[in-house]
């Protein structure tokens, strides 16, 4: 239901901007289809709302390397610039063990999987070539399930929903180069466990569970 709510929205703002894009400069730098890799740093963590006082050795997170694609669509209205966006991630982040400490935030041992976004973002234009822009939207991420010596053995992982926010400087090499460097925020509220077809997916259960990107991308516009 939040997957199909998500590109209905997104859907209903492409189709908003349509008429706008007929008035729109046709050498903006900042309309168009675009598509591009995306690769930075990576941390999931225990929510807020998780006490993890009695050890204080544990910083409850995994971190590692972002990497994936990126497809939006952006119309420039002038001084603002609006769009849908897509983004397909994996990531090396996993949990591990830290001076003899396992470093967990509740899921157990685990390595994330694909993450999904679907959402939009809004720009203002700083100077022709350059504009800063805020996102926000849908997120749905698995945390694969690992057997004891570290490797992803179970056919089970955790499949988490929330929303993301974030914003970021885009700067483009002319009309249809550009690269950007963003920080996002992700909080998973919902979680299922999924047996890849073993078994029925358990009910959904309430979790607090963080995510911190900083990415840069490079693409190309269309």
């Amino acid at each position: 239901m939040k997957i199909a709510f998500a590109i209905l929205a997104t859907g209903s703002l492409a189709a908003l901007a349509t008429p706008a894009a007929a008035q729109a400069d046709p050498d903006s730098p900042f309309s168009g289809f675009r598509i591009q890799g995306t690769t930075g740093y990576d941390q999931i963590t225990a929510g807020s709302s998780v006490d993890d006082d009695g050890n204080d050795n544990n910083d409850q997170s995994a971190e590692g390397v972002i990497y994936g694609a990126t497809i939006g669509y952006d119309v420039d209205l002038g001084n603002i610039v609006l769009g849908p966006e897509a983004e397909l991630t994996g990531s090396t982040a996993d949990t591990d063990y830290e001076a003899g400490d396992f470093e967990g935030f509740g899921f157990g041992n685990v390595s994330a999987g694909r993450d999904i976004y679907v959402g939009a973002r809004i720009g203002v234009k700083a100077n022709p070539n350059m504009m800063f822009y805020a996102k926000g939207g849908y997120t749905n991420a698995r945390l694969n399930v690992r057997s004891s010596d570290g490797t992803t053995e179970f056919d089970t992982n955790y499949d988490l929903d929330g929303y993301r926010v974030g914003g970021g400087l885009e700067y483009a090499f002319g009309k249809n180069l550009f690269t950007n460097i963003e920080y996002r925020y992700s909080n998973y509220s919902k979680a299922e466990v999924d047996f890849d077809g073993t078994l029925p997916d358990s009910d959904r259960f309430d979790v607090d569970t963080d995510r911190h990107q900083v990415t840069v991308g490079l693409g190309m516009r269309f």
